[in-house]
């Protein structure tokens, strides 16, 4: 059977422009480790279990309100920068037109274009100013004004898979266990599965993706667990 070639393929790249992907991977991530490690902390100070359910669902929900409006204001943020850039370069195109088709000429050039056809380019480049923008664009900011994140949709999904994940470490409290090693090894699976997916993005063995994330998690953990358990009910509770 003959493979077609990528570059013929309408989609053979995955969505590297950080719209959802970024921010659920962040989310779910950030999840699963702040609560763990959280649910660790409390339970090492000896708190009961509905303590320590108390705190997780607190956590939780202030995390998931937190993530959601600190990526919104982010990608919002890094949009309106790109539009006052876009903006900023559009003026120059209408008042300097010339130089700035020799400035991207030049651009070509240290790349390895032929001087004649590097002007060439762009002075055809120079005759469609929309074109013109883009192009522009693209060379000196490195982006796409076309194709900028959503701001909604990387706060609802950073919003949706924090929940998920600090909902994970708290699977085995909800449904009436109290063991703390239960809801962390339930914690270390979930953070091994989510590393192990983050990997089939990234081509990394899953393996190595799922035990990276894993160790990190735990890291986190032995943290704040050796932090609760130094200050304890009684120390710094009670």
């Amino acid at each position: 059977m003959t493979e077609t070639p990528a570059a013929l393929r309408e989609a053979h790249h995955a969505d590297v422009s950080g719209g959802w992907l970024r921010p659920a991977v962040f989310g779910a991530m950030d999840g699963l480790v702040t609560n763990i490690a959280l649910i660790a902390g409390v339970a090492g100070g000896g708190v009961s279990p509905r303590s320590v359910v108390l705190t997780g669902v607190a956590g939780l929900v202030a995390g998931a309100i937190s993530m959601g409006l600190g990526e919104y204001t982010s990608v919002r943020s890094a949009n309106e920068q790109v539009a006052a850039e876009v903006a900023k370069e559009r003026r120059e195109l209408e008042r300097h037109p010339e130089a700035e088709a020799r400035e991207l000429a030049e651009a070509w050039i240290a790349r390895g274009l032929p001087p004649d056809l590097a002007m060439e380019v762009a002075q055809a480049v120079r005759r469609n100013p929309e074109e013109a923008l883009r192009v522009h664009v693209r060379e000196e900011l490195g982006v796409d004004p076309d194709e900028q994140p959503s701001p909604w949709a990387a706060a609802i999904s950073s919003f949706l898979f924090f929940s998920v994940g600090a909902l994970v470490p708290l699977l085995t409290y909800l449904f009436g266990a109290t063991s703390l090693w239960l809801a962390l090894a339930v914690g270390g699976l979930g953070l091994f599965v989510a590393g192990a997916v983050v990997a089939r993005f990234t081509a990394r063995p899953w393996w190595s993706g799922g035990l990276r994330q894993l160790l990190l998690g735990a890291a986190a953990a032995g943290a704040t667990y050796l932090v609760g358990t130094l200050i304890g009910v009684q120390g710094g509770l009670g």
